[in-house]
């Protein structure tokens, strides 16, 4: 596992894969299936793995935590960067601190909480965190009111930052005031784009930003990795190409739900045993799972 501190150059060199967690039918950590979908995923030139809300990372026990991340980076190669996730509840976030000090990642990502926050609460929140940490932290920026682009600047301007996922989606991603500041204000070149292969094109090209995380990236890779790699030449043409390939699945995901259909999809399409889902979510429909199905291995065989 890469244990150096992040660089732009990681976040522009390699999709940033946000890949689910295999669980057995007791919903232990399935280390056989998760290292399936890790070899993967590297086999198609992916070295960033961020194990955040595909992980539900949102609801892992602090009990298991400390064994999950230990395993987590064995199983990584060792030119891969893992990135693991904390809280989204301020005092999760802060026992998960007392674990994270003495373990060798570089950065972790603050899931955002959405409901009883303020974004001067949050700046204060992640400030505690990045602190008890030692390291900087990756700021996940996902609803509006979360944190203000000040707010965000601030922790960038404090060093407690190491990058920035941006993720809010908007009906059309080439038309985003919130981005076109935070870009104004924050260095571009440490914020990537949070949505998936479909908004790759408006936030690269016209926002300036970095780099991409996916989740339909985990069943085909290297497919995403050219995506990557084609947005970066400014062969448009095929990266819009590469992107109809993946909009099947990821339509799905956007109309049933990203972090469901995604633990499916990497099952149906026989990269590994995903597992039950890890409550409190629940698996789709019969019905769903059909479409899942044919798409995620419409997707493996394009």
């Amino acid at each position: 596992m890469q244990t150096r501190p992040v660089t732009s150059d990681d976040l522009a060199n390699s999709v940033i894969a946000v890949p689910p967690m295999a669980r057995d039918e007791n919903l232990k950590f399935d280390r056989t299936e998760n290292e399936k979908i890790v070899r993967h995923i590297e086999s198609g030139n992916v070295s960033t793995l961020l194990y955040g809300g595909n992980a539900n990372f949102y609801h892992i026990a602090l009990s298991e935590y400390e064994d999950i991340l230990s395993q987590l980076a064995d199983i990584a190669a060792e030119d891969t960067l893992v990135v693991p996730a904390v809280g989204p509840a301020y005092g999760t976030m802060m026992d998960q601190a007392a674990i994270l000090k003495y373990a060798k990642f570089p950065t972790v990502m603050v899931l955002p909480h959405q409901g009883l926050t303020t974004s001067e609460g949050v700046v204060t929140g992640i400030r505690h965190f990045a602190e008890a940490f030692g390291k900087p932290i990756v700021l996940y920026i996902k609803y509006d009111d979360y944190i203000t682009v000040e707010g965000a600047k601030q922790l960038v301007d404090d060093g407690l930052v190491s990058w920035i996922k941006y993720a809010i989606v908007r009906e059309d991603p080439g038309v985003d005031p919130y981005l076109s500041d935070l870009v104004n204000q924050v260095d571009p070149s440490i914020i990537v784009s949070g949505i998936g292969e479909q908004p790759v094109i408006e936030h690269l090209v016209d926002f300036g930003i970095t780099g991409f995380t996916a989740g339909c990236v985990c069943v085909r890779p290297e497919l995403s990795d050219q995506l990557l790699k084609a947005v970066q030449a400014n062969d448009l043409d095929r990266a819009r190409e590469i992107q109809a390939i993946f909009s099947p699945l990821e339509d799905l995901r956007n109309g049933i739900n990203p972090i469901r259909v995604l633990h499916e999809a990497v099952k149906q399409a026989g990269i590994a045993n995903t597992g039950p889902p890890l409550p409190l979510l629940s698996g789709i429909t019969d019905a769903e799972l059909e479409k899942v199905n044919a798409a995620a291995l419409t997707l493996l065989n394009a």
